[in-house]
């Protein structure tokens, strides 16, 4: 089993920065695949990025999110720049032991608001 604690969501400006932290216990991350996920109101939960080796990200945040992970702490960050108002959301941080498929553990979700 993978707990997982996010933390670092908050109100911030449009074309602000904020940083997620995903902290990890009860078993190292170092050979999980890690992500995050979104969910805006009245949206569906969807894709914002991952990392195994490889990195991937929604075209909506490439080249204004970078998620890192530091298997040494255990955590996986997710730095957001030049927010927008389109970016507000619950983000979840998601884990898997596999390669591909469904991430079998999930967060409890931070909220992100971008005020335009």
């Amino acid at each position: 089993q993978v707990q997982l604690v996010e933390s670092g969501g908050g109100l911030v400006q449009a074309g602000g920065s904020l940083r997620l932290s995903c902290a990890a216990s009860g078993r190292t991350i170092s050979s999980y695949r890690m992500g995050w996920f979104r969910q805006a109101p009245g949206k569906e939960r969807e894709f914002v990025a991952s990392t195994f080796g490889i990195t991937y990200y929604a075209d909506s945040v490439k080249g204004r999110f970078t998620i890192s992970r530091d298997n040494a702490k255990n955590t996986v960050y997710l730095q957001m720049n030049s927010l927008k108002a389109e970016d507000t959301a619950v983000y979840y941080c998601v884990a898997s032991g596999a390669r591909v498929g469904p991430y079998e553990y999930w967060g409890q979700g931070t909220q992100v608001t971008v005020s335009s």
